[in-house]
């Protein structure tokens, strides 16, 4: 049995939850609900585990895009160096509607400048616009500089190693007013950061007031075991849940202990956490509405995945959607 399933429980909580919401014309359990999952995934189809060409992945786009949960799609997230291709794929889908552009966030190659020049060049000759960059700390030997060099229409991820030299690195990434990216998973089990490190980063970002993205191993809405790919006989890992790490980041500014915080990121138990029209709740805690919407907008802003169809499953199976 996968994390999360079992009979409901009175009250409303992610088991039983049901309703119509209005305004995304999606049946979701709660407005509180809807402003915690509005734009949180980022699709990333074309990396592993799903691996997908990029005319699959612009085709699988474009779908979700079309489908009843667009309101919980972000961007789509390619390499520079396969944007003619996406450019390619994404002219075979034809016109687009008016004002229907893609948002697309780009992985940088070994030289930001010729990245930088690569997204001039693609920005206004297709239906999509670049405007979001994700760096890896460990590729930029002046973080700084480098910063100082993308143009303030670019959004900015910097994915940090989150050791015990997270603070300066937040501190540097705080000062060029960019983001940080957290590596939350892989395709094995090592690739998975204790729930106390996790913990730290997501209090860190909340105290320092630097917006962060997740990536990787955050498939599923709620932790626990799972294979790691999608190959058959796939090994399992225990993975963090999205709702549990963006709850986290809601809860790390109403006073929650680092301790309480790596808890709720290991909570397995769906009837735990509860949604009303006004706030959401663990275990006693309690985070209004208006909170969840200030972290989303400022602090917690979006994972990756390779799949956007996963998560929508997995919340259907708990009575979310």
């Amino acid at each position: 049995m996968r994390a999360g399933e079992g009979a409901g429980v009175a009250g409303v909580s992610v088991r039983n939850a049901t309703g119509r919401d209005p305004p995304y014309n999606s049946p979701v359990t709660s407005t509180t609900l809807r402003t915690l999952l509005h734009s949180l995934v980022d699709y990333a189809g074309l990396f592993p585990p799903a691996a997908l060409d990029m005319h699959q992945a612009v085709h699988e786009y474009a779908h979700h895009r079309a489908g009843d949960h667009a309101w919980m799609l972000g961007h789509f997230i390619v390499p520079v160096s396969r944007l003619e291709e996406f450019a390619t794929s994404h002219s075979a889908l034809g016109p687009s509607p008016v004002g229907d552009v893609w948002q697309l966030s780009v992985l940088p190659g070994p030289d930001l400048d010729v990245t930088l020049a690569a997204i001039v060049a693609f920005n206004g000759n297709t239906g999509a616009v670049v405007d979001t960059i994700e760096l890896k700390f460990d590729a930029v030997p002046d973080l700084p500089a480098a910063l100082q060099r993308i143009p303030s229409t670019l959004s900015t991820y910097v994915e940090l190693p989150i050791d015990d030299d997270l603070a300066p690195r937040l501190a540097i990434i705080s000062a060029a007013g960019a983001r940080a990216k957290v590596r939350t998973g892989g395709v094995t089990e090592g690739a998975f950061p204790a729930s106390h490190t996790l913990a730290r980063f997501i209090q860190s970002c909340a105290d320092a007031g630097v917006p962060f993205k997740a990536t990787a191993g955050l498939h599923h809405p709620l932790r626990g075991e799972y294979r790691l790919t999608y190959e058959e006989g796939s090994p399992h890992g225990m993975m963090f849940g999205f709702l549990n790490v963006f709850l986290a980041a809601a809860f790390a500014r109403t006073g929650l202990t680092l301790k309480e915080l790596a808890l709720l990121l290991e909570e397995k138990d769906a009837d735990a956490f509860q949604f009303t029209e006004t706030s959401a709740s663990w275990r006693g805690n309690t985070v209004s509405r208006t909170e969840i919407s200030a972290v989303r907008h400022h602090v917690a802003l979006s994972f990756g995945s390779c799949s956007f169809q996963e998560p929508v499953d997995d919340l259907r199976s708990l009575g979310l959607l």
